[in-house]
């Protein structure tokens, strides 16, 4: 009797975009399909409490919906690839620009102007590239302390151990010594994370180079495994001599948070099977940098504290809470007054409805200002066409402007453009224009 045949589950492979959804309608895959391991549905529900991705069974069959995260994930037999509105070197330049990673060469390109390119393999290319940099220029060494027996002495002696073992028995003294070795926290941070990239990408190429790396790295560097405790640690110990390893480090630590959820507490972190990472960080770094730049003559400040606009009375709180604090994501002073608050929102406001909680967000901040006060979101976009929206708020009954909430769009091909080939006179314009639509006077 012939042996049964052990038929493989074959992997649904769906490509998407951000802020995209897809169901049953749009694709046959999804028709009837639901989840039957209790692991994959636990994760789909955690994904959605999270707000990393929508994913829901309907009767039908499943629906998914993404948002602001891009990367790529497997349940079960179903793998989502989610790419970013831009994509290839203007984007790399932008992950460069925003967090401050080298213009580095590239062993191989990739096809970084294709959807088949995934969002991590630019970060994890880019690491690939500043571990070879460090590797050709000699790795840091840190003089560590080491206690042994050594028949020629070094260092100091050590009398109290001499002492212990009862004088001088063997043709060695105990010595305390300090040498320079490469096994220090650095580079183990650094070993550890070319480890972690090369499971991550599906680059065969690519994690040749990064294996290769790890193999050089670990013939004087010990393997310890990754935690953003231990990556915390390395990066307070950057000095001057060692700055060179910060962007390593950085790209360590968005991957390695990008493959987990945070729970409610923030203290713990489920681990996903895949990569997810926040375009709002990234879209809130990039503004930041490109604000505090160019914005001449004026303070930027990132998460301000806008102090007692919002408080507990003091005969009504009987469980004594904190008042809240909003903190918009930049407060522009001139002096020490503020004169204008912006919040970065990684939405195309110009193609989506405006959500009520943005709106009812950003008007608060309006209403913290001089009346009539305002406030405004910056939000991406690729077309060039969009402009500027502004949404009034009146008194209900006489009808008087209270405040203004201004959707401004930041054109990402343009602003690319600027940071890449910009002369200083036209990114400065620029970044008036995203911190007061025109000229202040």
């Amino acid at each position: 009797m012939a042996a049964p045949v052990l038929i493989q589950p074959t992997t649904i492979a769906l490509k998407l975009r951000e802020w995209q959804k897809i169901g049953p309608e749009d694709n046959r895959a999804l028709a009837g399909y639901s989840f039957q391991e209790p692991a994959v549905q636990a994760t789909a529900r955690q994904l959605t409490q999270s707000g990393m991705l929508d994913v829901v069974e309907l009767v039908q069959g499943l629906e998914i919906r993404t948002n602001q995260y891009v990367g790529s994930i497997q349940m079960g037999d179903l793998r989502l690839t989610i790419l970013p509105k831009i994509n290839g070197m203007p984007l790399l330049n932008l992950l460069r620009y925003a967090y401050g990673f080298r213009q580095l060469d590239f062993f191989t390109p990739l096809e970084l102007g294709t959807e088949s390119g995934l969002f991590q393999d630019l970060l994890i290319q880019q690491l690939a590239a500043e571990a070879r940099e460090l590797l050709e220029r000699g790795l840091h060494r840190r003089y560590e302390r080491v206690d042994e027996n050594l028949a020629s002495p070094r260092g100091r002696i050590n009398f109290a151990d001499l002492s212990r073992q009862g004088g001088l028995v063997t043709a060695s003294l105990p010595c305390t010594h300090f040498v320079r070795i490469e096994n220090n926290l650095l580079n183990q941070c650094l070993l550890a994370g070319l480890l972690m990239a090369s499971r991550l990408t599906d680059d065969l190429a690519l994690r040749s180079h990064l294996r290769q790396s790890a193999r050089i790295l670990g013939q004087s560097v010990h393997t310890v495994p990754l935690a953003v405790h231990l990556l915390e640690k390395a990066q307070s110990s950057i000095d001057r001599q060692t700055q060179a390893y910060q962007p390593a480090l950085q790209i360590i630590q968005i991957l390695l948070e990008s493959q987990g959820i945070s729970l409610e507490n923030d203290t713990q972190r489920v681990q996903v099977p895949g990569f997810l990472f926040d375009m709002n960080r990234f879209f809130q770094a990039l503004l930041d940098r490109f604000l505090t730049d160019n914005l001449e003559d004026y303070t930027l400040r990132s998460e301000h504290k806008l102090r007692k606009m919002l408080s507990y009375h003091p005969e009504h709180n009987p469980h004594f809470k904190k008042s809240p604090t909003p903190r918009p994501d930049f407060a522009i002073l001139q002096g020490k007054k503020v004169i204008a608050l912006l919040d970065a929102k990684y939405r195309d406001l110009g193609q989506t409805e405006l959500p009520r909680e943005m709106l009812y967000q950003l008007a608060l901040y309006a209403f913290s200002q001089d009346r009539p006060g305002k406030s405004t979101i910056l939000y991406p976009t690729l077309d060039v066409m969009t402009s500027e929206s502004w949404v009034e708020i009146a008194h209900p009954l006489s009808g008087e402007r209270l405040a203004r909430v201004i959707l401004r769009p930041v054109n990402l091909h343009r602003l690319e453009a600027l940071i890449r080939a910009g002369t200083t006179r036209e990114r400065a314009e620029f970044a008036m224009w995203l911190a007061f639509g025109k000229l202040p006077l």
